[in-house]
């Protein structure tokens, strides 16, 4: 389902769940500029936390990946911590929302949103 428009592997993949709403994000949003980006910055209760937003403002060095209609960046230091990293939606009774499967992690927190 993925396509790179670099020859990197992607950084993170997004399941065709999360890519579909991603997708109406961005629509939603009204700019075809617009990317996902998904970066990891420290902090948090386990060390490292993940970001997620949409971005226009893209670097050289991004690692740009496409799934469907939808581009995901990743600045170079992420890269190396979201390597094998899955995105993923779930809309259920406890609610909605994205997670991240990072094999990368040695320690998550409660939160999900946390790891080290």
């Amino acid at each position: 389902m993925s396509t790179t428009e670099t020859d990197v592997t992607p950084a993170i993949t997004l399941t065709e769940t999360a890519a579909i709403k991603v997708a109406e994000l961005l629509a939603d949003e009204g700019n075809p500029e617009l990317a996902l980006r998904v970066a990891v910055r420290p902090g948090g209760c386990s060390g490292f936390s993940y970001e997620m937003f949409f971005d226009s403002d893209l670097a050289d060095d991004d690692t740009t990946s496409a799934f469907g209609n939808v581009r995901v960046v990743v600045d170079p230091t992420s890269a190396g911590l979201l390597q094998g990293a899955t995105l993923d939606f779930k809309d259920g009774l406890q609610g909605a929302g994205f997670s991240i499967n990072n094999p990368n992690a040695s320690r998550t927190c409660g939160c999900g949103n946390s790891f080290s």
